[in-house]
């Protein structure tokens, strides 16, 4: 049976105004990719390559045309993917990855066959943008009103002293609630002022926060060892792709989390190695999305469910589009779930092989 493969490009719009430490994002452009076998065309496996303008290493001018040669020489050959895809195109790699298992799985959207593709639903963080300080916290107490107990705010785009004033707010106001704070620097504090930042936010009962500082900065270490809050990495992993260059990073920086995003991160297979060597050495870890529509979020959602679930996850970025694919994908009092009732509606999707 020889394999096709085909790819379309589209892009999402934000249904709100998206902001984080790196800057505004109005829309988010995916392209997918399509496998199938000829002897079969009406059963498509899809997977979705969306790098992030400015933070993935494949965010690159002539994307399109390496995902085009990809797909060539994964029709002319029976090489394994690492044959096929170069590294350094983890957004690729994660497209093919997610389209080939759902091509295995009979083109129905199941990339594993798991208790999350059965209803079981996933632990999630809610997630708290950049805004004014109003908006910040009209965000936090809908997310609370709304059932979640895990909050993960951006941080390093207001003046310091309005952020404290948020997770001040925060717990005086939800002081006999058990609601867990995570923040997610993207790298906005300055090396000189870091450890000073994070001795002030300790006050605020924080769980962790995601890359305080830009990576690759010799301070990082020390600051692992010193921040009274636990550090989780996220941009200092990406780029970094063998097993070896994985364990020299851990054991050299000994981060007391790692945030993985397959798009971002390697795929799937890389992710899985990821967790690996981070388990070994007795670091935690949970999933996040990379603004992936709901095509892409599902193939994360069933990978995180191959794991015990101990913290929640980053998985609730579904109903940042317009439009989104419509899905089965749900989320309700802090939780993502596979609802089996509902069924998958392409129709946004731009290209009519798919329907």
């Amino acid at each position: 049976m020889k394999l096709q493969t085909d790819y379309f490009k589209q892009t999402f719009r934000f249904n709100f105004d998206a902001r984080t430490s790196r800057g505004r994002m109005k829309e988010k452009i995916s392209w997918f990719v399509k496998v199938w076998n000829e002897d079969n065309p009406t059963c498509i496996g899809l997977g979705e390559c969306g790098p992030l303008p400015g933070l993935s290493v494949d965010d690159r001018p002539d994307f399109e045309d390496v995902l085009k040669d990809c797909l060539q020489k994964l029709t002319d050959t029976d090489q394994p993917l690492d044959s096929v895809i170069p590294s350094g195109l983890p957004s690729i790699r994660f497209g093919i990855e997610t389209a080939l298992l759902d091509l295995q799985h009979g083109g129905q959207r199941m990339i594993f066959d798991n208790s999350f593709i059965k209803g079981k639903p996933i632990p999630i963080n809610g997630l708290v943008w950049m805004g004014d300080l109003d908006s910040m916290l009209q965000q936090v107490s809908l997310k609370i009103e709304k059932g979640f107990r895990c909050i993960k705010i951006k941080v390093g785009g207001l003046n310091f002293e309005k952020e404290c004033d948020i997770l001040h707010y925060i717990r005086s106001k939800y002081y006999r609630e058990n609601i867990t704070i995570r923040l997610d620097a993207n790298g906005a504090f300055k090396p000189g002022e870091a450890l000073y930042k994070l001795n002030e936010l300790a006050k605020y009962n924080i769980h962790s926060i995601e890359q305080p500082v830009k990576p690759g900065l010799d301070i990082l270490p020390a600051l692992c060892r010193k921040s009274p809050i636990p550090i989780a990495l996220d941009e200092e992993l990406i780029g970094v792709e063998t097993d070896s260059d994985k364990i020299v990073l851990l054991e050299r920086i000994k981060p007391a989390f790692i945030i993985l995003k397959p798009t971002l991160h390697g795929g799937l297979q890389s992710c899985k190695q990821w967790i690996k060597v981070a388990e070994e050495r007795q670091i935690g870890w949970w999933m996040t999305s990379a603004l992936e529509s709901n095509i892409g979020l599902n193939a994360i959602c069933q990978f995180t469910a191959n794991y015990p679930v101990a913290l929640p996850h980053g998985l609730g970025t579904g109903q940042l589009y317009d439009d989104n694919v419509d899905s089965p994908l749900t989320v309700s009092q802090g939780e993502i779930y596979y609802d089996v009732r509902k069924m998958w509606g392409l129709d946004n999707l731009n290209h009519s092989r798919l329907t």
